[in-house]
């Protein structure tokens, strides 16, 4: 069932299942809540309350926000934990890896860990060589495309470059409920802000992180010439010790839809340590 959470003049959707502690699910941009539509009835069956959000701008949230940053989603997501009744382990997906870092720094009595999936969460910095490789070059002229024309055909042409290899068995009826949601244009406005706002308030916040944080690498994630170099990157900007990277074989940029089993195979070990400290 879905229910909506005030925040800063606009509203957030998100769901509740599940009992026991709690885990917060926050997507990538263009993309809904639906995008752990595989990952939440395996953690609610491993003992785990789980509340999936909307972002501000996509699925059943509002779309009137001034502004769409890492820094802004964090705020949401920490308004949800307080709402709750935190404290919470918070995954974020992409766009949302950068905001649950800076949620965890600036919420630390609410945030006991994070999982950033295939996270942007770096100033990224582009060499000339990274357009040597097929899929890198693919990936980013399909999101450069998508930012500057907002067109709906070249998102979805980007997801089937970030799906590598396999497609999740609902792929043809997920791609329509993309298609109908891209299709309105506040939430590709939205999604537009999204793609242009910098990870550089995300990327600050790393070393001021402290609790535990997992970052989760696909193999074959176009978004980098090489992702797991960019994994490595994340856990040596964090305090030593706080972080440790995983890689999904095979996987693309959404290693929960396209291989859950294998995430939710890492998020569990890591769920029982933290949600024990809390």
């Amino acid at each position: 069932m879905t229910e909506y959470l005030s925040v800063g003049g606009g509203t957030i959707a998100y769901e509740v299942t599940g009992e026991g502690p709690l885990v917060v699910l926050s997507h990538g941009m263009g993309d809904s809540r639906a995008a752990y539509r595989f990952v939440i009835p395996r953690l609610v069956e491993a003992g785990y309350r789980v509340a999936a959000a909307d972002l501000r701008g996509c699925g059943e949230s509002s779309t009137e926000w001034p502004s769409f940053s890492r820094t802004d989603i964090a705020a949401d997501l920490i308004a949800l934990i307080r709402h709750l009744g935190g404290p919470a382990v918070l995954v974020g997906h992409s766009i949302s890896g950068g905001a649950v870092t800076i949620a965890a720094a600036q919420a630390p009595e609410l945030v006991t860990g994070v999982v950033e999936l295939a996270p942007f969460t770096r100033a990224q910095s582009i060499r000339l060589g990274d357009f040597r490789s097929k899929t890198y070059r693919a990936g980013a002229f399909r999101l450069i495309g998508t930012a500057v024309t907002g067109s709906v055909k070249m998102w979805l042409s980007y997801l089937d470059v970030a799906y590598p290899g396999r497609k999740p068995a609902d792929w043809p009826a997920r791609v329509e409920q993309i298609r109908r949601m891209m299709s309105e244009p506040a939430r590709m406005k939205a999604m537009q802000a999204m793609g242009k706002s910098a990870p550089t308030d995300a990327g600050a916040h790393l070393p001021d992180v402290r609790c535990p944080a997992l970052i989760v690498e696909g193999s074959l994630d176009p978004d980098w010439a090489d992702p797991i170099a960019e994994g490595e990157a994340i856990v040596a900007a964090l305090p030593a010790g706080i972080g440790s990277l995983a890689v999904v074989e095979g996987a693309g940029h959404y290693p929960h839809t396209q291989f859950p089993d294998e995430t939710v195979a890492l998020l569990l070990p890591f769920l029982a340590r933290t949600t024990a400290r809390a």
